[in-house]
């Protein structure tokens, strides 16, 4: 099987600003140094405003790799998602929201989630109207990730959330609040896929890994978290993804690549080849999740 190894870098939870021109360059910078391309999960902007989208827009300007995302809960704030998203897709982002894509023999899968709690503890569309839509707003989100994944072809496939879909990668926010960060809803269509690796934000508070019941690696990439953990580094994080062609009928391996600052929790087949990490981390400031 032909193959090479992909850098992605990972970060969620920007928060751009109208007052943050050039804050984002020394980052971009080493970003570009390090990876080959780029995956942003969300809160992009801090209130949702346009403003704020043209100038991120501008500090991605200095990007010469390719650049996926999928909005965050701040992006909708303002109800201008759709005027945010066109001035990020002309700055040349991929912007997904139930959409797929392959960027560098890559398959991404992007949506941007939402809340609803995990497992057992699971809000339950029962009562109240607005109970009940809350819950159709959790399982569409599920269903447009399925319908994304249900698109790709490649055999190394990334997913892209802003929203966590296991409760391990936001253990350390106040119980209180779990169920706006994430939803198991979400595991559901990752564990039915050959998924390599699950990227998520939000959780400013959580914990850096987790994994799904089968086994997929799920990785809160925000920003504060990783400015918090690893303090003497930019925050960001590159994953080596394997990328190679498979013979007709042969079972795409699991590519995951668990971070060195500890062991992936489970593990998907004992036919799939050992992860191998790459990680880069740390940088700017404390932000809502």
């Amino acid at each position: 099987m032909a193959e090479n190894v992909v850098r992605v870098a990972a970060l969620a939870d920007l928060h751009c600003t109208k007052t943050s021109q050039g804050a984002f360059q020394p980052l971009f910078a080493r970003i570009v140094e390090s990876s080959d391309m780029l995956l942003l999960a969300g809160d992009l902007t801090d209130y949702g405003l346009p403003e704020e989208a043209r100038v991120l827009a501008k500090e991605l300007g200095t990007l010469r790799i390719p650049v996926c995302a999928v909005l965050g809960n701040h992006d909708l704030e303002s109800g201008k998602a759709d005027e945010v998203t066109k001035i990020l897709i002309d700055a040349g982002l991929n912007v997904l929201d139930g959409d797929a894509c392959e960027m560098l023999g890559i398959g991404i899968a992007g949506v941007k989630g939402f809340g609803g709690g995990f497992g057992k503890r699971a809000l339950g569309p029962w009562g109240e109207t607005i109970i009940k839509n809350f819950v159709r707003e959790a399982v569409g989100e599920a269903l447009k990730l399925e319908a994304a994944l249900g698109r790709l072809r490649t055999t190394s496939i990334v997913v892209l959330l802003h929203y966590s879909p296991v409760q391990q990668t936001v253990d350390g926010e106040p119980l209180e609040i779990y169920p706006f960060l994430g939803s198991s809803r979400l595991e559901e269509p990752i564990n039915r896929y050959p998924v390599s690796l699950v990227l998520h934000g939000h959780a400013h508070r959580g914990q850096l890994q987790g994994a799904t019941k089968s086994g997929v690696a799920v990785y809160n990439v925000s920003m504060p978290l990783l400015t918090r953990t690893f303090a003497d580094r930019p925050p960001f994080r590159v994953f080596e993804v394997a990328v190679g062609e498979r013979a007709v009928g042969e079972t795409p391996p699991a590519q995951s690549v668990p971070a060195p600052s500890g062991p992936m929790p489970g593990g998907r087949r004992a036919s799939d080849p050992p992860s191998q990490p790459q990680l880069v981390v740390s940088g700017p400031r404390e932000g809502r999740a």
